[in-house]
Formats: C-alpha cells, structure tokens, sequence
C-alpha cells in the first residue's frame, strides 16, 4: 500500500477542522492539524505535509504571511480555506503563491476535489516530460510511479517511508543530474531542518538498504561526494 497523502490543515475553529478532518480521513489521507500560524510554521518543516489547508484568519498572524513564508522556499501545494468572499483577498492569496482559494461554506466534494487537483499538478510541476506523460519514471527494474505514489524494484514494491518517496521522487524527476543535499534537505524538510546531512544520510541508508541488491554498490542512487546525489538515468 502506496503512503498516504499528508494534509495540514490550519484552522482555529474547531467545528470547521473536525468538518475537513472527517472528510479527509474518511477519503485515507492522513492529517495534522494547526491552531495558529506559529504552530503551522513548525509542522510544515517537522510533519512534511504533502497539502496545507490553509485559513487566513489566524488568532496570532495573517494566514497570508504563511503562504509568503513558505513560497521562499518551496512550491508545496497551499490551497486557501476562507470566509474572506472579496474578490481583492482571492487575488491577493493567488498572486502570493496560493494554489487555490474555496470560500466558506463549502461541501466535501468540493474540497476533495480541489486538493486531488492541487497535489496532481504539484507533482507534475516541473517533472520530466516522460514522467508528465506517463505518470512515471522507470529505469532498468526500478520504478517510481507517480499516480499510485509508490517505488518499485522487479515489479515489488519496496515501501518506502513517507520521506523516503520523497526523496526518491525528487531525484526521479531530475534523474540524471546531481541534486545537492541543500536543495533536498530544503525541498523535504524545509529551511533550517534539524540534523542536517546526517537526517538525509539515514534515509539515503535506508533506501539504498530497500532498492539496492549491494547498497554499497548502488546501481540506481549515486553518491557525488560532498556534493548530492543522482539518480541513473536512462540509457
């Protein structure tokens, strides 16, 4: 079974987040959930959502300064979640980086529907053009399919953790080229992640230890000392 997607949601009125909460869990994606912005800031570099359901209205700050605050160093998917109906505050988020905006009350379908749509086009974004195409990218047994969120080696799939696949995933839609562990540590756990190299190097260990027949004799992952990795590209 492929992990499931992680959804934020950061809200302060509690009947609206057990609203969007029961959706989604009943729907298998997984949840977190912040009062404030404080508390959203942590989460989203320490819980790695794949999706922030995002209100403005927070007791301790403007949602919108999270939506700035992320955009400086990622493209996670931020859909807005407001009762704010002014066409200037739909613009306002949107033109901030926002990804969506659904204006209260709003039914589940709706929400499903909008957050499928956000986290499908934030995995594509950017990728190659054969992995925008078919939905993955393969290379000698190992895959990496990007509809059912899961890799595979000879057919089996190696059940990676939820960090895991991102890593792999984010070195398959650049497969071929070095990316630095800056750039991956950034990317995955956010600015100034706690464990540096060394949080990356376990989950490297671990993947390697999943996909790799010798992981000291990697076939898919390669290693480019003191720089990243690369992903075998191709032939």
């Amino acid at each position: 079974m492929p992990p499931k997607d992680r959804i934020l949601i950061v809200e302060d009125e509690n009947s609206i987040s057990h609203f969007m909460s029961m959706a989604l869990t009943s729907n298998d994606y997984d949840v977190i959930v912040a009062r404030t912005g404080a508390e959203a800031n942590g989460m989203i570099t320490s819980q790695c959502p794949d999706l922030i359901l995002l209100d403005l209205g927070l007791p301790d700050m403007d949602g919108l300064s999270i939506i700035k605050t992320v955009r400086e160093w990622s493209q996670l998917p931020i859909v807005v979640v407001s009762a704010r109906m002014y066409e200037r505050d739909k613009v306002t988020a949107l033109d901030m980086g926002a990804d969506d905006y659904i204006t209260k009350p709003f039914g589940p379908s709706e929400l499903l529907a909008r957050i499928r749509a956000a986290i499908r086009r934030a995995r594509i974004n950017g990728a190659r053009p054969d992995v925008v195409l078919m939905g993955k990218y393969q290379v000698a047994d190992l895959v990496i399919d990007y509809d059912k969120h899961q890799v595979s080696v000879s057919g089996v799939n190696v059940r990676l953790t939820q960090n895991e696949y991102k890593i792999v995933s984010l070195l398959g839609r650049y497969a071929g080229k070095v990316i630095t562990y800056d750039y991956i540590l950034k990317e995955i756990w956010g600015p100034g992640s706690k464990g540096g190299n060394q949080i990356l190097r376990v989950n490297m260990a671990n993947i390697r230890r999943k996909i790799e027949k010798k992981p000291a004799e990697p076939e898919y992952i390669f290693t480019e000392a003191g720089v990243g990795y690369r992903l075998r590209e191709e032939e």
